[in-house]
């Protein structure tokens, strides 16, 4: 097979157990006969070496004078990226296209924020404008070119590179599955949460409230105990704190009466409104969701520098897409991606076994193990300086029940290639400066389901997710699709408000900013499968979403 583009050659020698610098790459494609070179290269490599460089490649061709650092082409044959369409927002609604008949291979998302208001809350205003230009200006500061592999090298190895992982609760598990670790769950997130909501309401315990004098204002935070319609088709929900539950009365005609359809059972919110004469029932007048505040402005890293976000690689599938794996692996290697210095996976490394009825007749590789095995060969395709950053998904060998904690030793073991960051799902990862919250998304399929299909649907992921940004929750719910595990503290929360919300798990490509967090659902390298075809799920695959760190702004190429 020929060699003729840096994919080829890092998949040659990724079947021969090597992984391979960027820089090497770009000198074997440049040679004369790059077949040739290559067989050269792995004669002359020391029988330890696990890794080739640009020092291997040099030794064997001294005097080729083809060898160079010029640009390879990509694999459309494009020797630079087209330039993006830069889409502002405007006074009228605009949200980013997902339905991928326009050419996705380059474009660039600089959305519009969606609109929620919600009663009166303070810290509501409207976010101040940026100045695009100008920021980016300030935040790249100079000219990043790279003239040399020697630049590179130094690049990569610069102590700039930083990243921190918030909440890893791997090895920290302490729940026994007894109905007091669910208690202590749910205390958990009802004080975390009402601590976001306090400062927006003047609220009181259900118990003072049901003190109170009937026509009195009042407030309440709690969970959502339940949510049911009256005959007269009012709203009747029921919070519950940690003093007892009250009942709050929405009636149709008030314009909070559209928000109701959003309202999942177990999240925490705020109502405000006036008591009955009887002092039975709160009259809402407003609801409070914790939320993102519109005024959340975000962090950008100091310098140039990039991130790809990709999710549901599912190795081991027959459906599993090896030639737009190549391709992206491949394309790494090439001048236009040296800006790409972090690879974050949001889980479903492998295909798994017995995750759905008659999956047997749809795998590749039969054993969990080979699976693993498998994945960790393709992992070494990609660029070794790469820093690495993965979570589980519900295909992967751990446990269903969220969070998630990471894998264990033996599947660690198998997947030590690039060193790479395995973590719990979900994960705030901190990434120069760039806060990342990294979720498998299993808790979309229960959004989807509950909300009305023009606020949440599969064909626009990132519009789902929205929700759970509003929830300040990765998955409100209990009791659902969603299994949950009981914890001293509930670590689904969404403490910290992240500039990137970056999930996969429905294999749809979907992207927007909602109050300046810019949501991703990266999709997946999976073709269709029978099983998905059988309950309607069109996948979206061979696309990898860039992140440029200093700008937060996204490309997303495609590779299939």
């Amino acid at each position: 097979m020929p060699l003729e583009t840096p994919s080829r050659i890092v998949a040659e020698l990724a079947d021969r157990g090597y992984n391979v610098e960027r820089e090497a790459v770009t000198l074997i494609a440049n040679t004369s006969d790059p077949a040739a070179t290559l067989e050269v290269v792995v004669e002359n490599a020391p029988d330890e070496t696990l890794r080739i460089t640009v020092d291997h490649v040099r030794s064997v061709t001294p005097s080729d004078p083809s060898v160079s650092t010029r640009t390879i082409p990509d694999q459309s044959g494009e020797s630079e990226p087209r330039s993006p369409v830069e889409t502002k927002g405007s006074d009228q609604e605009s949200e980013p296209e997902s339905n991928l008949e326009s050419d996705p291979e380059s474009e660039l998302v600089d959305t519009p924020e969606e609109e929620s208001v919600i009663g009166n809350t303070p810290d509501r205003d409207t976010a101040p404008s940026r100045d695009h230009d100008q920021k980016r200006d300030h935040d790249r500061g100079h000219d990043h070119d790279r003239d040399s592999d020697h630049d590179r090298t130094e690049r990569t190895n610069s102590a700039e590179r930083a990243i921190e992982i918030a909440n890893d609760m791997t090895g920290r598990s302490t729940g026994t599955g007894e109905y007091a670790d669910f208690v202590r769950t749910f205390r958990d997130r009802y004080e975390r949460l009402s601590t976001l909501l306090g400062g927006r309401v003047n609220h009181r315990p259900a118990s003072a409230i049901a003190d109170m004098q009937g026509g009195s204002d009042a407030a309440m935070i709690g969970l959502v105990n339940d949510v049911r319609s009256t005959k007269s088709g009012h709203w009747l929900v029921e919070l519950e704190d940690t003093t007892g539950t009250f009942p709050a009365l929405i009636m149709k005609d008030k314009g909070i009466a559209d928000f109701v359809d959003e309202i999942l059972l177990d999240e925490c919110l705020a109502i405000e409104g006036t008591l009955a004469d009887d002092a039975g029932i709160l009259f809402a007048d407003s609801i409070h969701f914790p939320d993102v505040p519109r005024t959340f402005q975000p962090s950008f890293a100091d310098r140039h520098v990039q991130a790809a976000l990709i999710s549901d690689i599912h190795v081991g599938s027959q459906e599993f897409m090896r030639e737009a794996w190549q391709s992206f692996s491949g394309w790494l290697h090439t001048a236009e991606a040296e800006s790409i210095e972090y690879l974050l996976i949001a889980g479903d490394m492998v295909e798994g076994v017995g995750v759905y009825p008659d999956q047997d007749d749809e795998l590749d590789i039969v054993d969990i193990y080979e699976q693993y095995e498998q994945f960790s060969e393709h992992l070494k395709e990609v660029p070794d300086d790469l820093e690495i950053v993965m979570i589980p998904g519900n295909h992967d060998a751990v446990r269903l029940a969220e969070p998630q904690p990471a894998f264990d030793e033996e599947l660690r073991e198998i997947m030590s290639a690039h060193d790479s960051r395995i973590v719990s799902n979900p994960a705030a990862v901190s990434v120069e400066n760039v806060s990342v919250l990294m979720y498998h998304g299993v808790s979309l399929d229960e959004v989807i389901a509950e909300l009305p299909a023009e606020k949440a649907s599969y064909d626009e992921p990132h519009r789902a997710m929205y929700h759970l940004l509003k929830k300040r929750h990765v998955a409100p719910q209990f009791g659902g699709h969603t299994r949950v595990a009981p914890e001293k503290r509930d670590h689904l929360v969404i403490e910290n408000v992240p500039e990137v919300f970056h999930t996969g798990h429905v294999h749809k490509l979907g992207w927007g900013k909602y109050h300046n967090v810019l949501a991703v659902n990266s999709g997946c390298w999976q073709a269709q499968t029978d099983f998905q075809r059988s309950v309607n799920i069109d996948p979206d695959a061979g696309f990898a979403p860039i992140l440029d760190l200093d700008t937060l702004d996204m490309t997303v190429r495609k590779f299939s």
